[in-house]
This record gives C-alpha cells, sequence and structure tokens, in this order.
C-alpha cells in the first residue's frame, strides 16, 4: 500500500516540476522583455513631439500687458509693451517708455508691417512688407511664427529627429535638423512643456543662433502659458530680450488698436 501510495505521488511530483520549469521560463523570459524592450525609441519620441505640437495654445484673440527689456549692441531700454493678437490675422503692439508715453506702434499682418513713432523729433509712419521681419530679428519669421513666439507655442519643430537624450530632471533633449535650423529642444517628461529651444543654422556660411527659454507656467483659458520668456538672437550682433507677462488674457475683446495720425510723413 505505502508502494502503491508512493508510486502515484511520483507523476504528480514530475508534473509540479514541470510546472515549476514552466513558470520560471515564463518569468525569466517576462524579465528579460523588460530590462531590453524591442521598440522603436524614435517612434516614441517623435509621438512625443505630435503631442507636443497638439498641444500648442488654440485661441482666438489674445492680450497681454508686457515688461519688456531689451539689451542690443549700442543699446538698452525698459519699456511697456501692449499685445492684441487676432488669431491668424492681425497683431497689434504699443510700446511705452518713460512716464507712460506711447514711443512705437505696429501693425503686423500676414503680408505687411506698418510701423509709427511717435517719439518727439522722430515721429513718422513705415509701411514695410512682412520680410522686414526678418530684417530686425535675423530669424526667418512670418506671421505665424512671430504669432506662436509671442503666444508661447514651440517653434520650428520638424520630424527629422537624429538624436535624443534623457535627463535626470526629468526633461529631455531631442536634437531634430530642419531645412532651415539645427533646433536642439527641451522639455518637461510630465507635462510636455517646452523649455528652451536652440536653433542653429544649417547653412554653415551663416552663424546665427537663436534661444528662447520659457518658464513659469500657469494655468489660463485651460492652457498652460509661459509668463516669462528670454530670446537671444545673434550673428554679427547680438540682440537680447527678456518679456515678463504681468498681464494676460485669452477670447476677449481686443483691448489695443491701431491708427495713423494724418499728418505724420511717411519714412
Amino acid at each position: 500500500m505505502v508502494a502503491s501510495i508512493a508510486m502515484s505521488c511520483r507523476p504528480t511530483k514530475k508534473v509540479q516540476s514541470i510546472q515549476t520549469a514552466i513558470i520560471k521560463k515564463d518569468t525569466a523570459q517576462i524579465v528579460r522583455i523588460n530590462e531590453s524592450p524591442i521598440v522603436d525609441s524614435v517612434a516614441i519620441v517623435k509621438d512625443i513631439l505630435k503631442k507636443i505640437t497638439q498641444q500648442k495654445i488654440d485661441f482666438k484673440t489674445f492680450n497681454a500687458k508686457i515688461k519688456v527689456e531689451y539689451y542690443g549692441q549700442e543699446e538698452s531700454q525698459n519699456v511697456t509693451a501692449y499685445l492684441s493678437i487676432a488669431k491668424d490675422s492681425i497683431i497689434y503692439i504699443q510700446i511705452k517708455g518713460f512716464l507712460g508715453i506711447v514711443g512705437l506702434q505696429a501693425k503686423i499682418t500676414k503680408d505687411s508691417v506698418t510701423i509709427v513713432s511717435k517719439i518727439p523729433d522722430h515721429k513718422y509712419v513705415q509701411y514695410r512688407t512682412i520680410s522686414y521681419l526678418q530684417e530686425v530679428t535675423q530669424v526667418p519669421f512670418n506671421f505665424t511664427t512671430l504669432q506662436d513666439v509671442l503666444i508661447g507655442n514651440p517653434v520650428f519643430l520638424d520630424s527629422n529627429i537624429v538624436s535624443y537624450k534623457a535627463l535626470n530632471n526629468n526633461q529631455m533633449l531631442v536634437l531634430m535638423i530642419g531645412s532651415i535650423f539645427k533646433h536642439l529642444i527641451t522639455f518637461d517628461k510630465d507635462n510636455l512643456l517646452v523649455t528652451h529651444s536652440k536653433l542653429d543654422d544649417v547653412d554653415i556660411q551663416r552663424n546665427r543662433t537663436c534661444d528662447i527659454t520659457l518658464s513659469k507656467y500657469n494655468t489660463v483659458g485651460g492652457f498652460q502659458f509661459s509668463t516669462y520668456r528670454n530670446i537671444s538672437v545673434a550673428e554679427k550682433s547680438k540682440l537680447d530680450v527678456n518679456m515678463e507677462f504681468r498681464e494676460y488674457s485669452f477670447n476677449e475683446t481686443l483691448k489695443y488698436g491701431f491708427a495713423v495720425p494724418k499728418n505724420y510723413k511717411r519714412k
């Protein structure tokens, strides 16, 4: 009877051993998959950049009061800028300097720039094409690019990703190369907010760089809005602009307009 019990137990023990081996084998396979996943990392990064693009601030109108610090090669100024934007249509800018006196006004459309100078002894109106933005900034800005920079949306994104790196502070660096710029973009992996863009010319004959830093994000109108920006542009000369948004609102009536005085001479 003891022998029969022993005989009946042996198959059971053998089955258990096989099951245990299968479990161990499967577990080992799962661990290996977790440690060395077979994934397309570039595709994942491209998907992240796609999500960053999709969460760009979408709006109808925008108003803002901005403290601007301007540092150029020959001068520096602290002014207050008043901004109104009707999306994809028009940008109004008023610049007030000492004692709140309006010094400059600008109206920018998709194909033109109109500037009115109200500075004593320098009163004039100037009509230019949209290419004037590129002359002033040394960056290939069109209306849409300028609009995105003012709103705080990322610019010059490209699908041609050449490298990427995760940083210890939960940020990621991605280098992409477009037709105009090599773009090194830094963003937070959790909320996908862009914190820095470094643009360098693809054309080796030029030495143009543009750095855009975005920080101090606040939630407004359902969007994450950067209330502080630093923009640095350099080629033959260098220009630094700090922008601190003191007041800002989306989708309200435009606050600031534009008018050309009749007696102003055309420059």
